[in-house]
Parts: C-alpha cells; structure tokens; sequence
C-alpha cells in the first residue's frame, strides 16, 4: 500500500513555482484485464478506474459468460444484448444517485462548515427581520426572544411539525398559522381536520335542530375555538398580505418579506414593525407620554408596552368604607377593601363585633321577637332593619285545598272545606281524591296500562311505580363502536364511557379520551432530543424523534485523541467518530526537519482486492475505505537552489534540492547582438575575458535568423542583409500602388514615399487626372484626383423650369439643390394654363356626346335585328301545318306499286304479240 503523494510522483521536475503538481508525472495504473475472447473485449465483472480516479466496478455483459465458452468477440450488431447493457448501465447509475443523494442528506447536516454558513445566513435574515423594530429601541432587543424562537424554529430542519399529520413543514409546502397559539399546520391537514371536527359536533343533532346552530372547530394544540366561515381555504404569508407566497431563501419560510403592520395585543393603536414573520408580535416599541396611576407625578415618556407604571407614592384616594384613605402603594384598577378593623352593631342592633371596615353591615342569629300590631304573635324574622310588618295570619285565608276563603280572628286555624282535594299528585296525571286535608297528598294509586321507557313492553300497573323493562338497547352509541346495552333505553344513549385506546400518530402512546368518533388529537407528549454529550436537549413533538436531527451543541468534544499527538483539535460534540486529526504531524524526518503534514495516523485509504460481481444481477459495491497509519511524506522543506541559467534562485523541497532546468529560455545575446540564445535553461561556461554574464558561451546556439530591425514607417520590405548589428541600407525598390481614384496604377520609389511628408505623398499618388467620383447631385467631380471625400459644392449650370414647364433659367446645381432659387410662373403662363383647361372641357364634353350616340345607335341596330327575327318566326309558324301518314310515305308506297305495274303492262304487251 503506497501513500497517495507517492502514487503521483514522476522523476520529471516541474518550473520552480509549479511545487509538487507542476513536477509530478502521470499514476501508474495497472492494465485492465481482457477476456479471454479478443483483446478488446473486458473480462465480465471486471474493475477499473473512471475518468475521475474513482474505484468503479464495470458490470459484466449479458452473454460474456457464453462468449468466454465459445472464444468469441461481442459483435456490435447483437442488438438484445446492448439494450440489457444499457437498461443495466441506467439502473445501476440511478441507484448510484440515490446513494450519493442518501449519504450527502445525511452527512450534510454533520458539516460544520454548512453548519457555520447556515447560521451565518439565517443571523443576516433575522437581522433584516429586525432591523426596524430595533431602530425604535435604540438595539434593544430583550423583548424579541419569544418570536426569536418561533423564527429559529421556522429554519431548524424538522423542528416545524405538523401536530395532525405529525410530519415537517417545509418551504414549499401551504401552510395555515393558529392566531392562538401560533401553531404552524399543513393547509390539507387543518382542512381535513376542521371538516371532521365540524361533522362529529353536528352529527349527534337530529333533523329539526341541524343547520339551526353554527357549532365551532377547535385548534389541534390550544383549543381556540374558530368559525365554521373561518375554515382556511387559501395560503397565506404569516401577515395575510400575500396569497402564496414565493419561496425565498433570503426570508423566512412562509414569509412575504413585507413589513407585518398586525395590530398589537393588546390593541394600543400601533402595529407591528417586523418583517412577515412566525410566532406572536413583540411588544409595542413606540414611546408615548403617560402619567402613573394615580395621576399625581408628572407624565413621563415610556414604551407603549409598559405604558402603566406606577409612580410608588401613596394612593390616598377614600375607601368604600368612606372614613379612611388607601395606604397601598400607586396600583392600578380599584382600591382594595379597607383592611382596618373597628367594633360595629349588626343590623337589629342587639350585638357588637369587631369586623373589617370593609363590610360595616351584617346579621346576627337571633330572631327578631318583637311584638306584631296584632298582639297575639312575635315576628319570627332573623336579624333585619326597618318594621316587622302585618301579622302573616291576618286577612283572608284559604283552606288546605284552597277551594274556600275564610276571615277568621289569627288565633284560629282555618278549618278543612269538606269538598274533595283534587290537587294534581305527583305522577301529574291524576288527581287527590281525599277530602280537604292537611299536609301532603298520598301517591297515586291507580292502576293504569303503563308502557316501558324503550317503548317496547306495556303493563298495568300501579301508576305511581315506574315501569322499566329487562331488553338491552342495541344502538350503537356517539362512538360508532360499541353499543349502549342499557336497560330499557328511551333512545337518548349516554356518550361511551370506555377509553379510547387507539394508538396515537406518535406510535409510543394511545389515546386516553373516551371512545370518539374520527382521529384522536395529536399527543400532548414531548420528547427530549439530547446532544451526544446530553448537554444540550431541544423538546420535540412526540414521534418526531425518531426523524429530527439532534441538536447541534456547542460543548467541546470531550473523547480522547486516537493519533500521537497528545490533545485532539477542539470541536463541538457530535455522534459518530470524530474528524480526522488536522494538526501538523511534527514527527523528526531523516534531514533534521519536523513532518508539517496534517497527523496521517488514521488516514483513509482505498483497500484492494474489491468483491467483483458475479453478473448483473448483483449489485454493485461501493469501494471499501480503511484507516491505516502513512508513512512521513518526503521533506518539502523548501531550500534555495539556482538553476543552471542562473536566471532565478528557487525554493526547492529538501529531498530535491539539486541544480536544475528551470525551463525558460537562456536569454544571453549572440553575437549578432539583435537575438538571444533560445535553448531551454542550460549550463553555460564562462570564458576567460568575457565581461558580464549575459554574454553567450559555446554551449549556445548560433544565430540563423534573418534581418528583423524595425523598418522605416511605410516600408514593406525586408532588409536584404542576414542579421548584422549595424543599421540597415536605404530601400531602393519601387511601390506599386493605386492613385487616390484607384484607377491609375503608380510606380514610385519606396525611399521617396517613405521620407515624405504629408502633401508631398499626396502629390506622389495622385494620378493628375479629374476626379471620377460622382457627386450626390449626380455630377462629375472636377476636381484632380484626390484622397478623401469630394466637395460638395457643385458648380455645374442646370435648367431650372417654372411648374407649366415653359419659362427656363441656367442656375449653380448646388444653389438649386439648397433650394436658394426657384421660378415662378408669370401671367401668359396662368391664361395658358386656363385656355388649355377649357379646351380639355370641351374635348371631353364632345367625347361624352360622341359617346351617347355611338351606345344609341347600337340600341337602335339591336332592336330592329331583335324585331326581324319575331316576323320570320311568326310566318314560319303559319305555314307549317301538321301532315298525315299517307302525305309522309305516299312516296315510299307509290314508287313501288307503279314499277310493278309498269312490269305488269309491259308482260302483258309482249305476251300479246
């Protein structure tokens, strides 16, 4: 096993300010090995390096196995073949991703430099957020630790759970914010839950009572009750300004980054100065001009927060007591009761007490006994103020039965009436059949058909007894689980008295409401996530410790170091092992020197020999890493050497301190005293009498270049001598060249063109013939030809006319063209002008006529054609008259009948000779 900075290490030296790397060669690696069909082909489930030096395992082909067998090469044509391979090369990178994704998740918390930019980032967020409440208390953020927490845990990954769903908040997702408790809540889940919520209150109502009340949804976690209109149907910023709100990294989550202007609680009349944020509003900061509670100092400016103070004097404001003055300090709100005591009579006057100022009134537990305007009887009232009154005896009174009045002297009693009771008795159906009577009726005696509570069972009975029956009710109860199994039940079941028992969202607790109807409530539990050391514990939700990071402590890591050195680096306590040791090594090299490499006592190396797959079913192993002790990398001491140029001393390691090339040029001026020696840095041997040491030596080279002095301004040409150290002879060939025009070709000496001035190179390349430009006018220049642009005054002499074209003048073109002249039209023009129009009147009127009788003539000639060929057809129509059969083919029939004839006569002729 070699250390990795002797893997790299090439006998090569780089240039002096390249270090290592710039002298380094190239790795060895060892050949891949080739299967045993062909030589191009790799053996299956071989390994080998990647493009970036990293261990891969290369799967083997489908097939690889058969081509070994048969000694063949895996054609490109075998088209099944490459798209298994490619099928196997995209899964197997899609499962590489998801490991590295995996790991960089789950290490990336653990880095305490993303851990440090973290909190960078979020302490310049929260500054933002404060910035303007800050501004009104002067930096004075004491009161602002509250929303620092809700803040803080608004960017702790997984601090922000969702006590419905018992998951993290994130970013992205909508959330909806309890103004009571300022809980934080999934959109979706707060929805779901204050429909069940509504449906499980109203579910119990029967039809005649649904819809009459609005029964409130309460929070998960505070309880605070909320309207059925106040169900959250949008996503909102935690202010309500902005409905979803983008996702910013430089804000807090869920924030829209505006200023929150929520009214404060409780309302002063100011709103919030922070940013959008979480978590409830801090005090108000305004400063207001208030005076204490007893109004007696003078009003000072304070916070509006803590606006009531009191200024510590005497209230001195009179008790209710009405004789002595408060003594308490300046308080808010009534005075307290009189706390003195004194003796005071109660209200009838026939005892005294000491008792409190504060309550001077009170009875005492003797009957009155005074004597009532009747003589006959006492008032029987207990302690009391003011008359007895009548004697309750006196009037009118009623018999027992309150049937009959009587007005008797109230030494007598009323006698009964002798009529029947009939007062109600108690089963409120029936009545008292006794006669007046004294004291209370008896119960009911009377047998009537009594039906059961349920409603199931009848029997008579007596009507005073209650009637219950035995059969159990069957209805399921509020639950929808068990069933009521309550004797003779009327319908109305009482809600289930059993435990609830489900297991809560957590999985560590179950329910201990009584059986209920929808999800349970999430579990007031809370859990304690410890550091490593158990120093610093934050309080979780409970079940969410299983998937939320532990807290990041602050402590130094108290374990003992694992390399030489005596004492590890300090770092923060942590799970896992602890990072490599980065302290310099310092162990005594074999030049004198100390090691200053970080420790490599436990550095991580690559093991070989790695597992190779079997085919490409089997998944692919990572590389297999382990911690070993290196070696002292060589001594990089870095010592001053001159390189054999002696063009610069460099720092070289102390275990290559040599002499050497330090790949420059050798720079030392040849004889020709116009170039220098272009050979890489070599030794140079000094020769006797030379002075200076930038004079070349034998090892140089010789100068083979041609003349490359600058040559005078305006001269193409080459010096025609090698390189020489003296000036270079005057040029003496010609320049062809075009004139000014570009259409003369000149031959002019190189040395004249050179050596002149400005005019006299204008003069050498002009052509002396006129300028064949033309002008924007249209013109011909007229000027000798010339370099630039042409004037643009144009003297040619044009024609300008008047507007009938009659009248015309000779004028300068330029002057015409800048629009200096012009020609007017005189009289004989405009009675020109006016003769010419009448006669194209007349013309035009004799062609209107012209016309007309042309298109009347053509009328007339069409009608009469038109009305010859009516007569024809009309007479064509009298002759024709419709012939018989024997008119048509009398022909046809005649011709014949008289050839027969003819034949006949002529027979009969010569038969009669």
């Amino acid at each position: 096993m070699e250390a990795p900075w002797r893997q790299g290490r090439g006998r090569g030296r780089g240039r002096p300010g390249d270090g290592l790397a710039g002298r380094a060669g190239a790795a060895a690696r060892p050949p891949a090995p080739r299967a045993r069909g062909g030589p191009g082909v790799a053996a299956a489930g071989t390994s080998g390096e990647g493009p970036s030096g990293e261990f891969r395992v290369r799967p083997p082909t489908p097939g690889a196995a058969g081509c070994r067998a048969r000694g063949a090469q895996l054609w490109p044509g075998a088209r099944p073949e490459l798209s298994s391979q490619k099928k196997f090369d995209e899964i197997k990178k899609a499962n590489q991703a998801a490991a590295k994704k995996l790991v960089e998740d789950q290490f990336s918390s653990s880095s305490e430099d993303d851990d440090e930019d973290a909190e960078i980032k979020q302490g310049k967020i929260l500054a933002k957020t404060f910035t303007i409440y800050t501004s009104q208390t002067d930096g004075d953020a004491s009161e602002l630790e509250r929303t620092r927490q809700y803040m803080n845990e608004a960017f702790q990954s997984g601090a922000m759970t969702c006590l419905i769903c018992i998951a993290s908040v994130k970013r992205n997702q909508a959330v909806w914010s309890c103004c009571g408790c300022f809980c934080i809540f999934h959109l979706v889940c707060i929805q779901k839950w204050a429909k069940d919520s509504l449906f499980l209150v109203s579910s119990p109502l029967t039809d005649d009572d649904f819809g009459k009340k609005e029964y409130p949804w309460p929070c998960p976690k505070c309880r605070f009750e909320y309207k059925r209109s106040e169900t959250p149907s949008r996503y909102y910023c935690y202010c309500g300004k902005v409905e979803n709100p983008t996702v910013d990294p430089w804000l807090v989550p869920h924030s829209c980054g505006q200023i929150c202007e929520r009214e404060f609680k409780p309302s002063c009349g100011h709103k919030c100065l922070l940013l959008c944020h979480p978590g409830p509003c801090p005090p108000c900061p305004k400063m207001v001009t208030t005076a204490c509670h007893c109004r007696k100092a003078k009003p000072v400016p304070r916070r509006c927060s803590a606006k009531e103070w009191s200024c510590r004097l005497p209230c001195g404001r009179t008790l209710l007591c009405g004789q002595h003055a408060c003594e308490n300090p300046c308080h808010a709100g009534d005075c307290q009761p009189c706390p003195r005591v004194s003796k005071q009579r109660c209200i009838c006057g026939r005892q005294t007490a000491e008792r409190l100022c504060a309550s001077p009134q009170w009875q005492c537990d003797q009957v009155c006994g005074k004597p009532l305007p009747c003589g006959n009887h006492t008032c029987e009232k207990v302690c009391h103020a003011g008359p007895c009154g009548d004697c309750p005896r006196s009037g009118k009174r009623s018999c027992p039965c309150e049937k009959s009045k009587f007005t008797l002297p109230c030494t007598e009693d009323v006698p009964t009436c002798g009529d029947s009771c009939d007062k109600v008795l108690e089963c409120g159906i029936h009545k008292c059949s006794q006669r007046c009577h004294r004291g209370p009726c008896e119960i009911c005696r009377q047998e009537v058909e009594k039906q059961c509570r349920c409603g199931k069972h009848t029997k008579r009975m007596p009507c005073h007894k209650p009637y219950l029956c035995e059969t159990k009710c069957t209805k399921t109860r509020d639950c929808q689980k068990h069933q009521c199994r309550r004797k003779c039940c009327p319908g109305n079941c009482p809600p289930c008295d059993q435990v609830c028992g489900r297991t809560l969202g957590c999985r560590n607790h179950k329910c201990p409401s009584g059986c209920h109807r929808g999800s349970c409530n999430p579990c007031p539990e809370t859990v304690d996530v410890k550091c490593n050391c158990g120093r610093t514990v934050i309080k979780v939700p409970c079940g969410r410790e299983r998937t939320i990071k532990p807290p990041k402590c602050k402590q130094l890591c108290s374990r003992p170091p694992t390399c030489h050195h005596p004492a590890q680096e300090k770092h923060y306590c942590h799970f896992g092992r602890c990072p490599p040791c980065r302290q310099s090594c310092q162990k005594a090299l074999g030049c004198g020197h100390f090691c200053p490499v970080p420790c490599h006592d436990e550095a991580l190396v690559k093991q070989t020999g790695v597992h190779q797959s079997a085919g490409p079913w089997e998944q692919p192993s990572e590389p297999a890493f382990i911690r070993t002790a290196l070696p002292c990398p060589p001594c990089q001491v870095p010592i001053p050497v001159e390189c054999l140029g002696q063009h610069e001393v460099s720092p070289l390691p102390c275990h290559s301190a040599d002499p050497y090339s330090c790949k420059r040029f050798c720079g030392r001026l040849l004889d020709c005293q116009n170039h220098t020696c272009m050979k890489e840095c070599h030794h140079v041997t000094k020769l006797d009498g030379t002075a200076g040491g930038n004079k070349a030596g034998p090892e140089c080279s010789q100068c083979e270049e041609e003349c490359t002095k600058p040559r005078p301004s305006g001269c193409p040409h080459r010096c025609v001598l090698p390189c020489h150290p003296e000036d270079c002879p005057s040029c003496l060939q010609m320049l062809k060249i075009k004139c000014h025009c570009k259409l003369s070709v000149l031959y002019i000496e190189c040395l004249k063109l050179t050596c002149a001035d400005v005019q006299e190179k204008e003069l050498l390349v002009s052509c002396k013939n006129q300028c064949p430009k033309e002008l924007p006018c249209g013109h011909r220049c007229k000027e000798v030809c010339h370099s630039g642009s042409c004037p643009l005054n144009c003297s040619q002499k044009v024609k300008l006319r008047c507007l009938c074209k009659r009248l015309k003048k000779e004028v300068q073109c330029s002057k015409m063209r800048e629009g200096q002249v012009s020609l007017e039209c005189d009289a004989l023009c405009k009675e020109m002008k006016r003769k010419a129009s009448e006669i194209k009147e007349a013309e035009a009127k004799a062609a209107i006529e012209e016309e007309k009788r042309r298109q009347q003539a053509e009328l007339e000639a069409f009608e009469n054609r038109l009305k010859g060929r009516r007569k024809n057809k009309r007479r064509k129509d009298e002759v024709e008259v419709e012939q018989s059969s024997w008119q048509k083919y009398k022909n046809l029939i005649m011709l014949p009948v008289l050839g027969v004839a003819v034949v006949m006569v002529a027979w009969l002729m010569v038969y009669n000779d």
